[in-house]
């Protein structure tokens, strides 16, 4: 039984952490997907604004594109260097102006939340017709390429689109300029927004799974509280037939030996018989009384004392006994005489008669029981 509740209780265990972490995913891919909805939101806001530069101000972009133009002119000319050319183009005339331009058009469309954005340059290539290309540079996006924008890293900032373009129209015309340039944007607390979105759906996922292991662990606890009184009825059916088994093996012998012819004759052991007969006739009724008291609740049993003589009642028990089992030996040796003592027949009387039971139980044959004053 007990490997049983055991199996259960860990297969239970197992079920519900399977149904945890069935939940643990749900509520990551809502996350997930509640995470790729805002980027798309801000994708497409966005988009108003970047798609086309010339509705913030044409002439900003214009002067990008011929400033440009003159950075590669130097260049072709050999009059500065490529390290020269990078620092020049992310020292641009026009950074502060777009970036406070965007900005302001940023705010128009979000009102209600912080942003910032980079444009950062990955590529910067040179193209001559007649030779092979001329990378200035091209590199995986990085903060320090930003060319204009207030972004201060991409740690927490995701990819809005890229601008591939050319340029074309220098002085010597086999020269072509491609760029790519990556817009970044970081919306300060959007882990918050994200998590207000799903509020819902995460407060009723906590609640749900909250519930389901509190419905487990009363399940458990009553499965327990069951196997217990299992094994307390079963402990108590075992100790009741024990109990029981002596004063009946008693009644049985002695109404035996009253159907005797001799037995009937002789007065003083018909007596004595009817005697045993009326005690274990008395004893079956306070076992049962013992049964129905007891099971009216969980109180501690109160005594019924008296004042017994000692050796009388020791004597009843051991005359009682051996009735019950005639081949056993018993002696007894008493240094008391006359001793009265205030204490309750029936409990001393089934203590005395378990010992007794239990030496015959393990083949003692040969039982002495005495008794002594101690202090």
């Amino acid at each position: 039984m007990k490997q049983k509740i055991n199996l259960l209780i860990g297969f239970s265990t197992l079920v519900l952490a399977i149904l945890c972490a069935v939940q643990y995913y749900l509520v990551k891919t809502t996350y997930d997907y509640k995470v790729e909805q805002f980027h798309t939101e801000v994708k497409e806001k966005l988009a108003k604004i970047t798609n086309d530069y010339s509705d913030i101000d044409s002439t900003v972009f214009n002067v990008k594109d011929i400033y440009y133009k003159r950075l590669i002119d130097d260049y072709i000319k050999s009059k500065s260097s490529k390290s020269y050319l990078k620092s020049a183009l992310l020292n641009n005339p026009f950074r502060k102006i777009l970036t406070q331009k965007i900005k302001l058009r940023i705010q128009n469309e979000f009102p209600n939340e912080k942003i910032d954005f980079a444009v950062v340059v990955n590529k910067f290539i040179v193209y001559n017709n007649l030779k092979k290309k001329d990378t200035l540079f091209s590199s995986k996006p990085n903060i320090k390429n930003t060319i204009y924008g207030n972004l201060t890293s991409l740690e927490n900032a995701f990819c809005i689109r890229n601008y591939v373009g050319t340029i074309s129209g220098f002085k010597d015309s086999n020269y072509k300029l491609l760029t790519e340039e990556t817009l970044f944007l970081s919306v300060k607390n959007w882990e918050k927004i994200i998590l207000k979105r799903m509020a819902f759906i995460f407060i009723l996922s906590v609640f749900s799974m909250l519930i389901l292991i509190s419905l487990f662990l009363i399940a458990i606890k009553a499965l327990i509280k069951q196997k217990k009184v299992s094994d307390v009825k079963t402990d108590f059916i075992n100790n009741i037939t024990h109990e029981l088994k002596t004063p009946l093996t008693t009644l049985s012998v002695t109404t035996k030996l009253l159907e005797r012819k001799a037995v009937k004759e002789n007065e003083t052991i018909f007596n004595s018989l009817l005697k045993t007969l009326e005690r274990q006739n008395i004893r079956l009724h306070s076992i049962i009384d013992q049964v129905l008291t007891n099971s009216l609740g969980f109180e501690e049993i109160a005594l019924q004392k008296e004042t017994v003589k000692v050796n009388n009642l020791l004597q009843n028990i051991i005359s009682d006994f051996y009735l019950a089992y005639p081949n056993v030996a018993i002696e007894s040796k008493f240094e008391t005489i006359d001793i009265t003592l205030s204490l309750d027949k029936f409990h001393l009387t089934t203590a005395l008669n378990n010992v007794l039971e239990n030496a015959v139980k393990y083949n003692c044959q040969n039982i002495i029981i005495g008794t002594s004053i101690k202090n």
